[in-house]
């Protein structure tokens, strides 16, 4: 219930299109011809459409159905008066990601008058997902029955989707929520396997060798979580929760 590479590589290949067709419309705003103004179209939107797949592919891994996609290009503010450009460079502003609700940098590198616009892009990924069936209070475990499988826009937040019932039956609500919502990671947190203040244990591992020691926890802490303790010797150390609640330290 993950997007699988292919998938993903053919609708990088739709992206493009919605993306040649963006910088068509500043373009034509500019007053030329967009054969005039992008002599190589695939040349220039390839780095773009790949920074997309990649960040897709960290945020999906690769399993079976692929993700349904859909892009929908705002329009530029109707009030700008371009100046003719011989050539429209599209790029991604620095830190923006083809991911959601975005936008797309148009910029003019070969006229009179360079310059400079933004245009808004909403990236959507429809995929399997489970969806809530009612409201959840904070902390409480979820149930296998608190959600049904059902497709939504896995990219209308940043947070991942969980799309597997193993990652989240057992997991507690980490705030309201409520019901319609796709469970996402955000949302969720691993039941606490002891509360601040209680003696753990501690082991340090290094080549070769294991050191073991107790010590008190100074926060509350899941399988999977980062927790602080305070060994016998007043020294705060922390570590990676491991399933049975021993507190792991790489040396």
């Amino acid at each position: 219930m993950t997007a699988h590479p292919l998938g993903l590589a053919r609708a990088a290949l739709r992206l493009r299109g919605w993306l040649k067709a963006a910088a068509a419309m500043a373009a034509c705003m500019a007053g030329v011809a967009f054969a005039q103004a992008v002599a190589d179209p695939a040349s220039e939107l390839a780095p773009i459409t790949q920074r997309w797949l990649n960040d897709a592919l960290t945020r999906v891994p690769s399993s079976g159905a692929p993700l349904r996609m859909e892009v929908v290009v705002g329009e530029l503010d109707p009030r700008l008066r371009l100046a003719p450009c011989a050539r429209v460079e599209p790029y991604l502003p620095p830190g923006a990601k083809l991911w959601g609700r975005t936008r797309l940098g148009l910029r003019c590198v070969q006229g009179a008058t360079n310059w400079n616009v933004f245009l808004p892009v909403t990236v959507k990924a429809f995929g399997p997902a489970w969806v809530l069936v009612g409201n959840v209070a904070p902390g409480t475990p979820l149930a296998a029955g608190d959600a049904i499988e059902s497709e939504v826009d896995w990219a209308a937040e940043s947070a991942p989707v969980v799309a597997s019932p193993d990652l989240w039956v057992g997991q507690l609500a980490s705030r309201q929520l409520v019901a319609g919502q796709a469970l996402r990671q955000s949302m969720l947190r691993a039941p606490r396997l002891f509360q601040a203040g209680a003696q753990v244990k501690v082991v340090a591992r290094g080549p070769g060798y294991a050191v073991s020691a107790a010590g008190q926890a100074l926060t509350a802490a899941g399988a999977g979580e980062t927790a602080r303790v305070r060994m016998d010797n007043g020294r705060v150390v922390s570590g990676l929760v491991s399933e049975n609640g021993t507190v792991e330290i790489a040396l």
